[in-house]
């Protein structure tokens, strides 16, 4: 495979900040834009080499893959790079299809699909994605949107198991994971779940003492979304979410519990003195 290094084509080196990146990245889209380019065949491909390196040096998760094989295979990180990274990985969740826009609007030049259509074919929208045993063809909506899949995303998942196994196997890359969302749930008595405010809440499937705000005439059933509160991350990816399902005390079955309570108390006292 081809040797390149995405910080040479952007003109960088390997300490620079997000701003540079960004800046570089217009500064080089804005000169290499195939429309000002129209007599060089090769402007197109240019153009997607500089894309592609945006996406990767832009994202912090991917840049410190690339820097890490950067580190051990000098100037064949690139080729260790595209072996577990498909164009749908690079480009999912990247805003250089936005920032391409704007630059296209701003000096009257061809947008994004109008160019790359031409330069990946028809089907530029589609990337295959093939390792041993697995094989997928993944339709998206354009770069960066790998959420609206054409087919079932679960081969997705898979790739990603494997692809995770391997770097961590072959070079004890341990890629950032997002940790699991959890379920709990919380008993309210009537006033609390009509008036609202903050209840302390302790959860089972954390083992930590909360403050939960209660919105005003919660009901029965509603779930609470309390953002990082669920499972921890690993190799430093952020925390999951912890759903906790409100239940409220029946009004009826509470007086009467407080009734047999009282007539308990009573019942214990009297025969205890006697």
């Amino acid at each position: 495979m081809e040797q390149k290094d995405y910080y040479d084509i952007l003109g960088l080196t390997n300490g620079a900040g997000e701003k540079q990146i960004r800046d570089a990245y217009r500064r080089m889209a804005l000169l290499h834009h195939p429309d000002r380019n129209r007599d060089n065949p090769e402007a197109a491909e240019r153009m997607k080499e500089i894309n592609e390196s945006y996406a990767v040096l832009s994202d912090s998760r991917k840049r410190r893959e690339y820097d890490v094989l950067r580190q051990a295979y000098g100037s064949s990180a690139y080729g260790q790079f595209r072996q577990t990274h498909s164009d749908q990985d690079i480009f999912r969740g990247s805003d250089v299809q936005q920032i391409f826009e704007e630059l296209s609007r701003a000096f009257g030049f061809r947008g994004f699909d109008d160019i790359f259509r031409e330069s990946y074919g028809a089907g530029y929208r589609t990337f295959e994605f093939r390792q041993p045993g697995v094989f997928g063809r993944v339709v998206v909506g354009g770069f960066g949107d790998g959420q609206r899949a054409g087919r079932s995303a679960s081969p997705v998942g898979y790739l990603e198991k494997l692809i995770r196994y391997g770097l961590r196997k072959k070079w004890g890359i341990e890629l950032p994971e997002r940790g699991k969302d959890l379920q709990d749930s919380i008993l309210l008595s009537p006033d609390q779940a009509r008036h609202g405010g903050k209840v302390r809440y302790s959860s089972g499937r954390t083992g930590r003492e909360l403050f939960v705000t209660i919105p005003s005439n919660t009901r029965e059933g509603r779930r609470l979304r309390l953002k990082g509160m669920g499972e921890g991350g690993r190799a430093g990816g952020e925390a999951g979410d912890l759903y906790v399902t409100v239940h409220v005390r029946n009004v009826l079955l509470q007086k009467a519990s407080e009734l047999f309570a009282r007539i308990r108390s009573f019942l214990r006292s009297r025969y205890s003195t006697s």
